[in-house]
Order: C-alpha cells, then structure tokens, then sequence
C-alpha cells in the first residue's frame, strides 16, 4: 500500500468532507440574484410612479393657472373690467371668483394628500392646510356668488332662474356642508375613529363630485353668458364663431382637461398616500387610513 492512500471504503472522499463542493456557485448565488432583481424592479416602479405623479401634478398647477389667467383677461379684454358698484363690471367678479375657487382652488387642496414630500410626516399640519385651502375656496365662492346677486338685484333681475344657477347654487351648498362634516369628523380631536373611517369614503366621493358640479356649473356658466353678449344686434353673433367665443369655449375646454388631470390623480390608487409612521410605510386599503 502506498503512503497517504486510503483503501478502506470508510475512508471519506473529497465530496464526503465538503458536501456543498458539488454545487454550481451560479446555482448558489441564484435566489439572492433573484430578489435583487425583484428590489430592483420595484424600486424602478416606485421611481415610475412618483415621476409619472410629479409630471401630472405639474400639468394641474399649470392648468389652474392658465384658467384663472384666462378668466381674468376675458373679463377685462372683452368684458371691460371690474367694478363693485352693481353694475355690469361687478357681475365681472363672478366667473373669476367661482372658476378661482370653486375650480382650481379646490382642485389644488383635493390632491394636496397625494404629494409625496408630504409623506410620512405628522398628517395634522396637512390636514389643517387642506381645511384652509378649502375655507378659501368656499369663501370666494361666496363672494362669487354675492356678486351676482347683488348685480341682479341692482338690475331689477330675477335670481335662481337658469339651469346654471340652480347647479352653482347646490354645488356652492353642497360644498359647505362638505367642509362643516370634515372639520367636525377628521379635525375635532373628540371625532371617534369609527367615525372617521366612515366618513373618509363619503368625503373623498363627495369631494369628487363637487369638483364635477363645479365645472358644469362653470361651463354653463359661460355657454349663458356667451349667448347673452353675442346676440347679433350690435357685436356678431355667437352662432359666427367671433374671437370672445372662441376664446370663451376654448376657457371651457381647459376647465374640463384640468379636472380630468385632477380626478385621475385622485383616483389613482399608487398615488394615495400611505401610512404616516416612517416605520410602516406599506399601501393599507382605504378604510384602514388613519385620517
């Protein structure tokens, strides 16, 4: 027998004292392979949507404020101004109020939630600066609405008469019930939190739906003024298309394109803001949110 080899069948073999030397190292490395590439597809996703969110959110700030501009110079282009003394320049204060603050006011405050640098931090600060935002859109809507009551009451005019007006009026209602029910439900610190989580699908609803009353309520707002200034007898009319109608429809199509952009960010599930505790940053459903 030579030295240093062992016949013996209990002898053990190179496989025997390292039983993992058979395996492939790629074989090995394979599952940690895996979940890196897993991370980082859901890092990049992450990525995606918070830049997809970003691009949208720039979109509706440019939007509400390319309405508002617009608003504005129709009413001093074409309209001649603004005045407080019941006369028609006064009623000029009524489209700018209402598409200012029931429009895009509201808009902005409906997705301040979904910004994501308002994540995982304390949700009271942003709660109140989403009741104030809120409290100022209702506040120029009532100045809105003052004006054009005091306009058609210098005017001898009947109020509340248009489908327009019946629309603005319960939407400018409805809202104001909307903010009393959320500051006495997420905001009183005695609300129970059965209450809230309640009210939260009914509040995010409503908040949509308002938001729809008040575009129709702006669109036809304009269609009626349009079709009381351009009656053909000393301007054209409006059935030729002139320059203020085509700039009055043109208005209304932006409102429409920046309440679409604003419900689709508000409907958007990977845009809802997650819990506010650094530890537990996970998606929950709706119902288990704190408010």
């Amino acid at each position: 027998m030579q030295p240093g080899v062992c016949s013996s069948p209990r002898c053990p073999s190179a496989s025997d004292s390292f039983p993992l030397s058979h395996l492939d190292p790629a074989e090995c490395g394979s599952e940690t392979s895996v979940d890196q590439q897993k991370q980082e597809r859901a890092e990049f996703s992450t990525m995606s949507s918070v830049v997809s969110f970003y691009f949208s959110y720039l979109l509706c700030l440019c939007l509400g404020f390319v309405c508002v501009a617009c608003v504005c110079y129709w009413n001093s282009q074409w309209r001649g101004g603004f005045a407080w003394d019941g006369s028609t320049l006064q009623f000029n204060w009524h489209p700018v109020l209402m598409v200012s603050g029931l429009v895009v006011l509201y808009g902005y405050g409906a997705v301040l939630y979904r910004v994501p640098l308002t994540w995982g931090q304390n949700k009271l600060p942003w709660k109140l600066l989403h009741a104030g935002v809120m409290l100022l859109c209702l506040v120029l809507s009532v100045l809105g609405l003052c004006a054009v009551f005091n306009f058609h009451n210098a005017k001898h005019t009947p109020n509340l008469y248009s489908l327009h007006s019946w629309i603005g009026i319960c939407t400018t209602a409805l809202f104001a019930m909307q903010w009393a029910v959320g500051v006495a439900g997420f905001l009183l610190p005695c609300s129970p939190m059965a209450l809230r989580k309640l009210l939260k699908p009914v509040h995010v609803w409503m908040g949509a739906s308002i938001l729809s009353l008040s575009i129709v309520a702006c669109i036809s707002g304009i269609n009626e003024k349009l079709f009381f200034v351009l009656r053909g007898n000393t301007t054209q009319a409006y059935a030729s298309l002139p320059s203020e109608a085509l700039f009055g429809n043109s208005l209304g199509v932006l409102l429409v394109v920046f309440g679409l952009v604003v419900l689709m960010i508000l409907s958007n599930q990977k845009w809802q803001r997650p819990e506010s505790r650094p530890e537990d940053m996970t998606y929950r459903p709706l119902l288990q949110e704190d408010n």
